[in-house]
């Protein structure tokens, strides 16, 4: 069958049949009781904060219908605390937090208002909890804070840090008579560069006078955490490597065998990211992360480091608590899972899949990592992965179009494990390549740094390297080459559509078109993202025009599909639709579908479907084959008369 119209035993119904996204995993107090948030897809996309024991099974504690996810910073994190008996939520429809009764009842603990709460943090030594706030009370800029907040029903909030453009991870020491915190300012993202303070606590809960302990403006500091003795650890990259550090006797140092090429932190997009987890015996449990695949690793006390082997290559979410330990892990075979390890003897169970349905091995395209050589004399990377199916090949002589897609940030990284709309192209004929362009979080800072002051041009140069290298080797059909991606990695293939000529076809979800409108629409905590990206305004304006696709639309020469949340804030809808002006002036083959009720992100079930159909159906029509799935026609403007004028002039 020709490639892109295998019948595929994998329905596009897998996207969300059943399935969950997991997050933030941790163990209660208790050391055996485990909870974790769940974001059901055939609920409208909520967030259920659920509690997990191995007498009682699992079982939701939020208080029923709230979506428990908070949006500071838009991307939000640690939207839940829970502490024994303490349960705290972060009710999305109205910012506030409601303390949850065991009856699942709840109770406002902080004032109506346009506030947002992250990165919730128990303070036992003083009855109250500790957050980061959002404050939107003023024009302009919204305020960010670190406050506490009262137990009592008082709805007192008390501010213990303000001044600085962002704060994060407050960390009270064990004993209560410190507080750890992180802080930056514009321009700056967290992994530019943020400061580590750490400041004494006075008997009123106040802070007294903060001293700098790390970083700088440019050093990224991430992850404070204090061990059960009371040493403050961190992780922190002067070897150019995000690696262990700690702060002994006031002196910073390395985690004994901890100096390592992997990185430990993962950019921080969303609050309360945990890589590392403090064992009883003094060793750290961390997840390092090199060349497109996250390991375990154990830093014993002695300076020895070993990796525990395990099937996966996607981990996060760490804890650990006595003898165990337990993180979310997915490998090229296995869909995102809630694991227990037995630090002891190394076996490991799943306790929550994100998709509970078994896939037949035989259908699943296992990545191909691969190195190719891209603009410079530079290396890139990327994640290929084959068309597989049990059942079909395709035509004598014929290969397979690719699909070449790219994670977002632009400073995240590929994803290995188990994909399922990766699984949905493969499985029908396509070949993928997830690449991982300069830019990318896992090969170290110099790889990162790549990017400054050259995005939409080493992302797209590796991009279109990554697609000719494999059609060059034989492995794709060069003529029928796709880009696709969203957010950053959305600007990434308008970039590709409108200043390359490789591609045939493109998809662009909530992707970005015009810079410079960017920088004045978009939220606080992006608003500065392109000084380093591209340059500082108003200096690189024309750096930010010679950049932005959407002026140069007239070069696009293929169809192009557009999709867009129209809550999305982060990406704003005016950015799609001048996008879909500027490929209608033009005469450009576009879609453009729109999803009421949705952000920077799709979460609702009927979205996710409807947009992955779209895709099929674009791609349908472009590469000029019948889908075997019975999907509906996607209306593309101005297809035909483009078949026309390509055939005119063939």
């Amino acid at each position: 069958m020709p490639f892109g119209a295998w019948r595929s035993s994998l329905p596009i119904e897998l996207l969300v049949q059943g399935r969950v996204g997991l997050s933030e995993t941790r163990f209660d107090a208790d050391g055996t009781t485990l909870v974790w948030l769940e974001s059901r897809a055939e609920e409208g996309g909520r967030s259920v904060l659920v509690r997990y024991s191995d007498a009682d099974g699992l079982r939701d504690i939020s208080p029923p219908g709230t979506n428990v996810r908070d949006r500071v910073h838009e991307y939000g994190g640690a939207p839940a605390l829970v502490h024994g008996e303490l349960v705290v939520v972060s009710d999305f429809a109205t910012g506030r937090l409601h303390r949850v009764g065991p009856d699942r009842s709840a109770e406002p603990i902080t004032p109506d208002g346009p506030y947002r709460y992250a990165d919730l943090t128990p303070d036992p030594a003083r009855g109250r909890i500790l957050a980061v706030r959002e404050d939107h009370t003023g024009p302009g800029e919204a305020g960010n804070e670190i406050i506490a907040v009262a137990l009592d029903g008082s709805l007192a909030v008390d501010v213990l840090a303000t001044g600085r453009d962002f704060y994060a991870a407050p960390r009270p020491s064990p004993d209560g008579s410190e507080l750890a915190f992180l802080a930056w300012d514009h321009p700056n993202l967290p992994w530019d560069g943020t400061e580590l303070f750490v400041a004494p606590v006075a008997p009123d809960g106040r802070l007294g006078e903060a001293r700098l302990v790390a970083g700088s403006a440019d050093d990224w500091i991430a992850q404070p955490a204090w061990s059960p003795d009371g040493v403050l650890h961190f992780v922190a990259e002067p070897a150019g490597w995000m690696n262990l550090y700690r702060l002994r006797d006031g002196r910073v140092e390395a985690v004994p065998g901890g100096v390592l090429e992997a990185e430990f932190a993962y950019p921080d997009w969303q609050f309360g990211m945990r890589n590392y987890a403090f064992a009883p015996d003094g060793s750290i449990v961390a997840i390092g992360r090199s060349h497109s695949a996250d390991r375990l690793y154990r830093f014993a006390p002695d300076g020895s480091a070993t990796t525990i082997e395990m099937p996966f290559t996607e981990l996060s979410a760490l804890d650990v608590a006595g003898d165990r330990a337990v993180f979310l892990g997915a490998g090229p075979r296995s869909f995102f899972a809630v694991v227990r390890l037995d630090l002891a003897t190394g076996r490991w169970t799943e306790l929550r899949r994100s998709i509970p349905t078994e896939i037949d091995p035989a259908s699943v395209s296992v990545p191909e990592p691969i190195e190719f050589p891209t603009t410079g004399d530079q290396t890139a990377f990327g994640l290929f992965y084959p068309p597989v199916s049990p059942g079909f090949d395709g035509p004598p002589g014929e290969r397979p179009p690719l699909i070449v897609t790219s994670h977002g940030g632009p400073t995240a990284q590929a994803f290995g494990g188990l994909n399922v709309v990766t699984q949905l192209l493969t499985s029908r004929g396509f070949a993928v390549l997830d690449v991982d362009y300069g830019g990318s979080t896992g090969y170290g800072r110099d790889y990162r740094r790549r990017l400054e002051g050259r995005w939409g041009i080493v992302d797209v140069d590796d991009c279109v390297a990554g697609a000719r290298y494999l059609a060059e080797h034989g492995r794709v059909d060069g003529p029928r080459l796709a880009v696709r991606g969203g957010s950053a990695s959305g600007y990434t293939t308008l970039c590709a559509l409108a200043f390359r000529d490789e591609f045939s076809a493109g998809v662009s979800y909530f992707g970005i078109g015009d810079l410079l409108a960017f920088s004045r629409e978009t939220h606080k905590f992006e608003s500065r993202y392109l000084d380093r990206l591209v340059g500082p305004l108003p200096e690189a304006e024309a750096t930010y025009r010679e950049r932005s696709p959407i002026l140069y639309a007239d070069r696009i020469g293929c169809p192009v599909l557009i999709l867009q949340g129209l809550d999305d804030r982060v990406v704003p809808p005016a950015e799609a639709e001048r996008i879909v002006d500027a490929l209608w002036e033009r005469r450009i083959p576009h879609a453009y579908v729109a999803f009421e009720g949705e952000d920077h992100g799709f979460r609702k079930a009927d979205s996710i479907i409807r947009s992955f159909e779209a895709e099929l159906s674009f791609f349908a029509q472009v590469f000029g084959f019948e889908p075997a799935d019975e999907i509906e026609p996607l209306p593309i403007e101005g297809l035909d008369a483009w078949r026309a004028r390509r055939a005119a002039t063939a």
